[in-house]
This record gives C-alpha cells, structure tokens and sequence, in this order.
C-alpha cells in the first residue's frame, strides 16, 4: 500500500485512541540494524528502538533465523505441553537475573509480567495493597493502570481498589522543592507516612521501575531503593522490578536496570527488548514466593516456542557481542553529546539516564523549568525530517527519549547529535526547516 492508503484506513478501521507519532503518522516499511525505511523509500536512524523494544537491531539474522527454524517446526504447544526452547530460557534467566530468582512464569507482555508478580506478591504475603510510583506507567490492564501513575493513561480507567502511588525521585521537579543530595532523600523516606496512613500497614509489594521511561527518563539516585526497598520490607511486602525498559543491558555495565542500585529485587518483570520486538512477557522470582501461587493455570500463547527460541537468540547475542558492555561505552559518548547540545540549546533544561537510555527534559525557561510541550513536538517532527527516529515522554509530554539499540557505534551517535542539533536549530528558527 502507499502511504496515503496506510493511513485512510488506519483511521477508519482502527481505535481512534491508538496512539501515533507526527502530526501526520509515519508508515514503516522495513529495518534493518539501527535503520528504518518507510514506505516512500526514506531511511531513518532509529533512536527510539520501536518503544525501547529492539535491544540487537532491527531484523537482526541471529534471531530471525532461529525464529524461521521454529517456525518451520512447531509453531505453538501452550504451557500445557514442555518445549526445549521454554526451559532453556528459563535457565538462562535464572542465570543472568541477580540473587536467587529462579523461578520464571512467561506471558505475552509487560502488563501480563506485572499482573503475574502482584498476584504472586499477593499471594505470598497474605497482603493486598500495592505501592507503585508517581509518573509510572505499568501497562494495559486494569490493575496495570491503576498502578500508573500518569493520567493521560488512565482516561476511562475503573479504579481498582489497594493500590497507592508514592513520590519517585524526580530530582529536576522535585516534589519537596529540596537539592540532592542534601535533601536526604525524603522522596524516599516519606514511603514510611505512605505505607502507616494510606495502607492497612502492611503491603504485598512495592513495584517500581528502575528508571521510568514513559514517565520521562527519571533517574533516581543511587541510594533511592535501598531506602524504599527497606521501608516496604519492614511492613511485609516484596520489591519488585519492573525491568520492561530497563532490562537486558539497556542501562550498561549490568544485565538489568536495579543492579545499578544495591538492590536484590524479590520479583523482576520483563518484555519488550527481551525478545527484540517478539511479543513476549516474563516473571521471575524466588521458589518460595513462585510456590505461594495455588490452583492452576496456564498460558496459551506466553512461552510459546516461536518467542522463547527469539529470547534465548537474543540473550546468546547480547553475550557473544559483548553488548551490555557496549552500552556502557557508547552510551557514556552518548551521554557527552547530549551533554553539548545542552550547552548549545537553553531549550534544554536536564539531561538524565544511564547506558543506552537517555531523556532530555525540554523547558521554555531553564529558571522556571515551564515545560516545552509544543517545542518537543516540533523538535521530533524536525528529528524525523532530517531522518532521525526520537520518542517523548514526561508528564507534559516534553522529554525527549533516546533509547536506540545496544549495536550502535559513535559513528551512529555523532550522525544522531548532528540530526538532533539541526532539529533544534530549526526549532529555534536559527536555520531553516
């Protein structure tokens, strides 16, 4: 189909909800490695990685081979049948996950993950209420919602019942006008009131991300979940990481984002880059807590071989090419791009992240900190003009994020830098569009 086709029936066959970027949508043809094409033939570099969801690039053949091989010989048995490709996934996550998770539960997505984990919270400490975060954003379903923190994702949501959301530590806007660090991380402290007046004093579970993503790149300080993790613990509940956009070296120098914490979650939740775009979810946790979850139940499509024989490709890659270290490397020259185009562009206001995932805070004032709402819709529409692919994110839909596959190269990030500042420019009107 040609663009304009693409789109007529996008808006007449589709949910007039669904979400799409541009102030006309962008049909995408193919990719390959950090490139997108669309359907006009034009190349992108992608640096948004489809939602932080392509970890190894874009029809990466490590793992499109192992998915036609599947395919070709057993395309789905349900977790009432035992696959080869299910338990040696669960291996390996037993394996790279931190502490003594070892038992896994796969699904189909991040949303299903988090559902699994609180259930099993639930189940584990006889309590029912759950902290999430302000600003997070947990996924689709009605529980997932709830535990977002973010309205604009909450529009004809039913409240479900137990759940309460506590400060996060947004240190550019921070909610108790205080400075690190001699603020003393009252963000954090202050779980303690939370739990002792809007609880019944005990929680099942404290479910956070490690750094927010679609909540705008927040980037707590180091000591941010030894506090709260302690504070949840002390009143009966568990901690679980929601690594959807963390994982699988997104953040460098470690498989996963809380390991940069001190921290050893009691549950970790997973998705999106695990499997390099597959549609896939996963829960892991210690035997005991995974043993709390009584009755049956089953999977129809979470853990099926297709998706389990692209997790375990993706893992395989991630180690043979050394990626988590990669994204340390080269998102530490990331870093210091993003670094200079602050000094060049007082549009500007914070910078924050870690590895290869990266948010640039966009303010109309850097002394009032107004957000630029309507100026990071249009440095994203100039993004793609110049040919780079961009997300946002933040309460105000005004940060900027930059999540593109671990296989980048600094030739990859000086080419972005130099998009991202011509956007900037024309945005400016220091240049034309």
């Amino acid at each position: 189909m040609k663009k304009a086709e693409i789109l007529k029936k996008q808006k007449e066959f589709l949910f007039p909800c669904t979400l799409t970027y541009y102030s006309e949508p962008l049909p995408l043809e193919k990719g390959k490695g950090q490139y997108l094409w669309d359907t006009e033939g034009k190349k992108y570099l992608d640096f948004f990685g489809s939602i932080v969801s392509i970890s190894v690039g874009h029809c990466n053949d490590a793992v499109v081979d192992k998915i036609v091989e599947q395919v070709r010989k057993l395309q789905h048995t349900s977790t009432l049948f035992p696959h080869e490709n299910l338990v040696t996934l669960a291996e390996k996550m037993a394996r790279i996950t931190p502490g003594d998770l070892s038992r896994s539960f796969f699904t189909n997505s991040g949303t299903e993950a988090n559902e699994t984990a609180v259930e099993a919270a639930r189940a584990y400490t006889g309590n029912y209420p759950v902290i999430a975060l302000r600003h997070s954003y947990s996924g689709r379903s009605n529980l997932a919602i709830a535990m977002t923190g973010h309205a604009a994702w909450k529009k004809n949501h039913l409240p479900s019942p137990g759940i309460v959301h506590a400060h996060n530590a947004y240190c550019y806007r921070c909610p108790f006008d205080k400075n690190y660090p001699s603020c003393n991380l009252i963000c954090a402290t202050d779980m303690k009131e939370l739990i002792e007046t809007a609880t019944s004093g005990e929680v099942a579970a404290f479910l956070a991300e490690p750094i927010q993503g679609v909540g705008g790149v927040i980037t707590p300080p180091r000591e941010y979940f030894e506090i709260t993790s302690k504070i949840v613990r002390d009143h009966g509940g568990l901690f679980i990481s929601d690594e959807v956009q963390t994982g699988f070296g997104r953040t460098g120098r470690k498989w996963f984002g809380i390991e940069h914490y001190n921290v050893q979650p009691d549950i970790m939740t997973f998705a999106k880059g695990m499997a390099n775009g597959v549609p896939i979810g996963a829960t892991i946790t210690r035997a005991s807590v995974a043993e709390s979850l009584r009755g049956l139940t089953i999977s129809t499509f979470g853990g099926n071989p297709v998706t389990a024989a692209a997790a375990n490709a993706v893992i395989d890659y991630i180690e043979k090419e050394r990626l988590v270290d990669n994204a340390a490397l080269t998102g530490a020259y990331l870093q210091e791009q993003l670094l200079e185009l602050q000094n060049r562009h007082s549009l500007i206001g914070d910078v924050r992240g870690m590895g290869l995932m990266w948010g640039l805070e966009l303010v109309r004032n850097r002394k009032t900190k107004e957000p630029a709402r309507q100026e990071t819709a249009q440095v994203m529409e100039r993004a793609k003009d110049n040919g780079l692919i961009i997300g946002k994110g933040g309460m105000h839909g005004s940060v900027v994020r930059i999540s593109p596959p671990l296989t980048i190269s600094k030739a990859d990030v000086d080419e972005a830098a130099r998009m991202l500042d011509r956007a900037f420019l024309q945005v400016e009107q220091l240049v034309p569009a």
